[in-house]
């Protein structure tokens, strides 16, 4: 027998517990409804229910105060049921104190059933995993069979496969944040290709690579005739991407007039193109990520608390390689396999002590900078082994991380403003070529400059 999952609704307006009443019928679930907050409040203590829709307005109040208290008491209650918020556009601020007190997720009215119905999946989805997870052991060796593609084998790594098993096959936006360069796209990746979206499309967008004048026809497309140059109908981002995933990559670089376009579409997945009124409806699974800390870019008003909750619902931290050094020598030869067949080389081996002084330095630039440096050392490197003073040798155009220093004198943060002054000067000032041989992005270097002082006269 196949047991519907209840839902209680919680709601004074009549027309509305109706409207919600069908569209959770008509969706397979069991739907019980309470207009009072008395009555929601007996209903949550003495049955069990998979879900809670919680309207934050009554009829006592109008300034939300009342749905505040009412979701504390649930989350007394009942703290391991899912709670969504039912809020208008303008009272956002008031959903974010709710997802602070507990709450899973919110939406806005007038609501999009469909973007509802995937919230609501979620949350029971995710209810229930956490609700297995009493069985769980973290930091288990053996990695998972589906994941082979990400090398390592540290705990953390796999911890992070295994929260990528849980939540991949819901709808859940997840922020994927950590240092720059240490896979971040690859653990996006991961969640697309183990979602029910795998065949459909993967649209990766670097939104510190879209200046402000052209983020709304990047990702929300245009109509012929828009503006001067557009000589055709053009689909945005969000339209490539329906029935997929869309990867929003440097979310942290976005400007805030930006972020409020943004979060409307994320709200109901509903857009129009450039020059044209008739709307668009998608359906897309939102991952983000940043190497930023967005908690102290809200407290600092860079940017919207109600945007960093609305694609935060589960967030994933990726470690440093400094943190999983173990995986260093996994990695190397990995990087140095994959270059033989790029480049057409004959085979060669990494020593032992090569491998120990790739443990022994700091690589800021994390995973990439491991790949660069280990195809730059295999094309320069004429013997079957490679050694230490091979590593070296391939350093020389760039900064030489001295092992010494690591742990005792100088701070990474030394390290890593040294690092970028001497690829700097080598590169004439160049920013564009000094962002490809640090491995990251331009807008990251130029971020890293702001906060170390560096200042340059040529950035081109």
């Amino acid at each position: 027998m196949i047991m519907l999952h209840r839902i209680l609704v919680c709601d004074d307006d009549d027309a509305v517990r109706s409207s919600l009443g069908f569209l959770l019928t008509k969706a397979g679930y069991m739907p019980n409804f309470a207009s009072r907050p008395e009555d929601i409040i007996r209903y949550v203590s003495e049955a069990d229910f998979d879900l809670v829709l919680l309207d934050m307005n009554f009829s006592v109040s109008i300034n939300g105060e009342e749905g505040i208290e009412l979701l504390r008491k649930i989350k007394i209650l009942k703290p391991s049921v899912p709670v969504i918020l039912i809020t208008a556009w303008a009272s956002l601020e008031l959903a974010v104190r709710g997802i602070k007190l507990g709450a899973s997720d919110f939406v806005t009215k007038p609501w999009n059933n469909f973007q509802l119905l995937k919230i609501i999946e979620t949350s029971i989805t995710l209810s229930g995993n956490q609700k297995k997870e009493q069985n769980f052991v973290s930091g288990k060796s053996e990695k998972l069979i589906e994941f082979q593609a990400i090398i390592g084998e540290d705990p953390k790594l796999v911890e992070i496969l295994e929260i990528i098993k849980r939540v991949a096959p819901t709808h859940a936006p997840v922020l994927i944040t950590g240092e720059s360069g240490t896979g971040k796209e690859l653990i996006a990746s991961a969640i697309h290709q183990y979602s029910a979206r795998k065949a459909k499309p993967f649209v990766k967008v670097n939104l510190g690579g879209i200046p402000a004048s052209l983020f709304e026809s990047e990702m929300f497309g245009y109509r012929k005739g828009a503006f001067t140059d557009a000589k055709s109908d053009h689909a945005g981002r969000f339209e490539k991407a329906h029935k997929g995933t869309i990867f929003l990559d440097e979310i942290g670089d976005l400007n805030l007039t930006s972020q409020v376009k943004l979060l409307r579409v994320l709200q109901d997945q509903t857009f129009e193109r450039l020059g044209d009124t008739n709307s668009i409806t998608v359906d897309v699974r939102i991952l983000s990520a940043t190497n930023q800390n967005l908690y102290s870019l809200v407290n600092k008003g860079y940017f919207r608390e109600d945007l960093l909750y609305r694609i935060n619902l589960i967030q994933i931290e990726v470690p440093p390689l400094r943190q999983r050094s173990n995986d260093i020598p996994l990695l190397a030869d990995y990087f140095v396999n994959q270059a033989v067949k790029t480049y057409s080389l004959s085979n060669k081996l990494i020593s032992k002590e090569g491998k120990q002084w790739l443990c022994n330095q700091v690589w800021p630039g994390n995973v990439r900078e491991l790949k660069n440096i280990m195809e730059r050392t295999l094309l320069l490197t004429k013997s079957d082994t490679i050694n230490t003073d091979d590593f070296i040798g391939a350093q020389k155009t760039g900064w030489n991380p001295d092992p010494k220093r690591h742990g005792s004198s100088g701070t990474l943060d030394d390290m890593e403003k040294q690092m970028i002054i001497s690829t700097i000067e080598e590169c004439g000032g160049n920013l564009s070529r000094s962002s490809e041989k640090l491995g990251i992005s331009r807008a990251t270097l130029y971020r890293k400059m702001e906060k170390h002082g560096i200042q340059t006269e040529k950035n081109e």
